[in-house]
């Protein structure tokens, strides 16, 4: 372990959120979790956490940034969480850290913005404190902390299976065109997968991911992606949020080629054919009022990654 002194005053990381290309979800099991089969694609929004030495033993976070005031500072952050998990796991010496994240994915939007703050936090405080852990090692640390971190480290596009931690690399071409509508207050997984399950949506078990949507990314097609874009979960997140859908239509009568609640929302994620036709989507929309904000983002990109 290297000490303090000999490390850079603090480690930068950037994580990107995520989109759902596909959510199959089955019925909840018997531990309390849903079968799920999923395409994860990382987009370009994008949180910062950075990770400063502290007193041996104290772990710390601050939160700036969009909707600071939803994160959490006490021991629940995932930040926090992922900190103290790799220090007692991993760390052979007493060390500490003080964390701050800078938002910009959102809170409670479907876009695993906690999940990516934890992915960041492995990857800042492993460099901060010298810790030797192999990637492999510290995805599985991730799927310890939620089923999202896992795929906020590797980011790209990907099949998730299981809880969706269990990660499979997905052939992509090109690179794709969104314009996420950020939908006022919060819809919590917990109670979008409770309505999924009172709408008995899950059946006997996650259905198939369609093989149009997996041909559409290995042609590189948008119009063919957009066209096979599902979320098992949506009918669930619109039933909480019945404003989901006019926003959805919204984006459709605009010219999206696909338009899908992001996860389980509020989130919603529209694609376009091309660069120019989401600069005129993203315009469209922000005068319509159906959103808190409107960002337009491509993907695929890569995960965690350390900043200069």
């Amino acid at each position: 372990m290297a000490s303090p002194v000999a490390e850079a005053d603090d480690v930068r990381v950037r994580v990107a959120g995520k989109i759902n290309l596909a959510l199959r979800s089955g019925p909840r099991r018997a531990d309390g979790y849903h079968e799920l089969s999923t395409i994860f694609q990382a987009v370009s929004l994008y949180d910062e956490v950075v990770a400063r030495w502290a007193e041996p033993g104290r772990i710390t976070v601050t939160v700036t940034g969009d909707q600071a005031h939803l994160v959490p500072t006490d021991d629940t952050n995932l930040a926090v969480r992922a900190a103290r998990l790799l220090r007692d796991l991993v760390a052979t010496s007493e060390v500490g850290v003080a964390l701050e994240i800078h938002k910009a994915i959102p809170v409670t939007g479907g876009m695993a913005g906690g999940s990516a703050d934890a992915a960041a936090a492995l990857l800042a405080c492993a460099v901060l404190w010298d810790l030797d852990i192999s990637p492999e090692e510290m995805r599985a640390l991730g799927a310890r902390l939620g089923a999202d971190v896992p795929f906020c480290l590797a980011g790209g596009t990907a099949l998730g299976a299981d809880r969706g931690d269990q990660l499979v690399p997905v052939l992509t071409r090109g690179t794709y065109h969104w314009v996420l509508g950020f939908g006022e207050g919060e819809l919590s997984t917990p109670a979008v997968f409770a309505r999924f399950d009172e709408l008995d949506l899950g059946g006997d078990g996650p259905a198939e991911v369609p093989s149009a949507l997996m041909n559409a990314l290995v042609s590189g097609d948008p119009v063919a992606l957009g066209a096979a874009l599902i979320n098992d979960l949506q009918p669930a997140a619109v039933a909480l949020r019945p404003a989901l859908a006019e926003a959805l239509d919204a984006g459709l009568e605009l010219g999206a080629v696909g338009a899908i609640v992001s996860g389980s929302g509020p989130t919603v994620a529209f694609l376009a054919a091309t660069e120019v036709e989401a600069i005129d989507l993203a315009t469209q929309l922000s005068t319509r009022g159906l959103f808190r904000g409107v960002k337009r983002v491509q993907g695929p990109v890569a995960g965690a990654r350390l900043l200069d």
